[in-house]
């Protein structure tokens, strides 16, 4: 059964980065998150060793590469470029600190002593080009051609006490990104055969519960992750169903062939791209920075399916986040 909360990417002994122990988690994980049925082919283990040890040299830079994180703070708000590009209002960090999911989960079940938070935020950027007002030297103009740059659905993903907690976490979870996208080339792959139909919509059904458990960096914004144990339960039903079809050697070995490429090609399936971005406090992009657009650097996570979010480390007190909202229980009181 698919251990989707087990640790990987924990401390490894000291005289190598990579002990035995982990790769073989890594491969077993790489199984369970796609297709469990893969342990009927001889030497599996071997295939996927290779391309697993790939992969994990590529997350394990692609997360290490992560600037040190960002601070919250509401007095940073004002002065901090990133913060002014990245969020309308100090009002709506505090939302986000109020309403994260993930967040207010970590919440509720750490220690009280914790006084500092770390996790990765992600966000979509939206590009829209738009006529606006511009002072072209001591002339005012109008209709003058602008892009807008903002940015939307804010979350937070893998919340910790400590950031060599968060960079673990989303070492795993980069990871468990891959294996989703192995995951998706495998369905794909059964579009056209009419009699595996059964086969990819149980696939498809795993698929989904995995996204819905917020296992890569793709989960929709403002969902709530569905209770570990209901998720764990849900996958194991599909496992067991995936089991009792069956498979040949011939449809495995191809389904094989997918996990080991994508995990061997890692770099080429998920990647994080540097890019400069200069805009004034109303999001409109300039040319050339200036005091009143100060340039930044986004880290863009891009995958081979074509998504693409912004990511940035964040940090904040704990002292300063906000009381977490139960956005039911003010629309019960709200409706009477």
């Amino acid at each position: 059964m698919l251990q989707i909360f087990q640790s990987i990417f924990g401390t490894g002994r000291d005289d190598t980065p990579y002990p035995d122990e982990l790769i073989a988690r890594a491969i077993e994980r790489a199984v369970d998150g796609t297709d469990p049925r893969l342990r009927a082919l001889s030497g599996y283990q071997k295939k996927l060793r290779a391309a697993a040890v790939h992969a994990i040299d590529h997350v394990v830079s692609l997360v290490d590469g992560l600037r040190a994180p960002l601070e919250l703070g509401g007095a940073r708000f004002a002065t901090d470029p990133e913060l002014v590009a990245y969020f309308a209002s100090v009002a709506q960090v505090q939302e986000l600190l109020a309403l994260d999911p993930e967040l207010n989960r970590w919440r509720a079940s750490a220690p009280d002593g914790d006084e500092h938070i770390v996790a990765l935020l992600l966000m979509e950027r939206h590009e829209r080009h738009v006529f606006g007002v511009a002072l072209e030297g001591e002339i005012l103009r109008h209709d003058v051609a602008q892009t807008t740059v903002s940015f939307a659905g804010h979350r937070l993903v893998d919340p910790a006490a400590a950031q060599d907690e968060t960079l673990r976490l989303l070492r795993r979870r980069a990871f468990d990104h891959l294996l989703s996208l192995a995951l998706g080339r495998i369905t794909a792959a059964h579009a056209e055969r009419e009699e595996l139909e059964r086969d990819r919509y149980l696939l498809r059904r795993k698929q989904a519960a995995l996204a819905a458990g917020h296992w890569g960096f793709d989960a929709a914004a403002g969902k709530t992750p569905p209770d570990p144990q209901a998720l764990q339960q849900q996958l194991a039903e599909i496992e067991s169903q995936l089991a009792a079809l069956g498979a040949g050697p011939g449809l495995l070995k191809a389904h094989l062939d997918i996990v080991a490429d994508v995990l061997a090609q890692a770099e080429k399936n998920f990647w994080v791209a540097r890019e400069p971005l200069v805009v004034d406090r109303l999001g409109v992009k300039q040319k050339e920075p200036g005091a009143t657009a100060p340039p930044i650097e986004l880290a863009v996570l891009h995958n081979a399916a074509g998504a693409s979010l912004v990511g940035r480390l964040i940090g904040i007190a704990r002292a300063e986040l906000p009381p977490p909202r139960d956005l039911l229980r003010e629309a019960q009181r709200y409706l009477g």
